[in-house]
C-alpha cells in the first residue's frame, strides 16, 4: 500500500527556516517525480515545487523562487523542502505528492500525503 507521510512542519517567525520531509513507502520511489503543494484556510491548493525522479530537474512557483529548495534522497525514499526566509503568506498545510509520469505543476499526481501544518508569524 502506497503511503506518503509529511513531517517537519511547525510554528516559525518570519525570516526563519523549516525543512519539511516526505517519506514514501509501497512504491519504487526512484521512479516517481515528486511535488510539494500547499493550501491555506479557505483557499485553493496551489503548486509549490517539483523534482524529477533523478533529482536533476526542479521547478518552483514564482513566489518561492530563491527561498525554497526541493531535494530528494532516493536511497532513503525521502523528499525534502528546505524553506528559508519564510513569510506569513507561506502559512498553509503543505502536501507532498508522487507522480510516475512527471508533470511539474500538474495537480493530477498519483499519490498524496495528508499534509503538515506550517505557520509563519510576523
Amino acid at each position: 500500500q502506497v503511503q506518503l507521510v509529511e513531517s517537519g512542519g511547525g510554528l516559525v517567525q518570519a525570516g526563519g527556516s523549516l525543512r519539511l520531509s516526505c517519506a514514501g513507502s509501497g512504491l519504487t520511489f526512484r521512479l516517481y517525480g515528486m511535488g510539494w503543494f500547499r493550501q491555506a484556510p479557505g483557499k485553493a491548493r496551489e503548486f509549490v515545487a517539483a523534482i524529477a525522479n533523478s533529482g536533476s530537474n526542479t521547478y518552483y512557483v514564482d513566489s518561492v523562487k530563491g527561498r525554497f529548495t526541493i531535494s530528494r534522497d532516493n536511497a532513503k525514499n525521502t523528499m525534502y523542502l528546505q524553506m528559508n526566509s519564510l513569510k506569513p503568506e507561506d502559512t498553509a498545510v503543505y502536501y507532498c505528492a508522487a507522480d510516475l509520469r512527471w508533470n511539474p505543476a500538474s495537480y493530477d499526481y498519483d499519490y498524496w500525503g495528508q499534509g503538515t501544518q506550517v505557520t509563519v508569524s510576523s
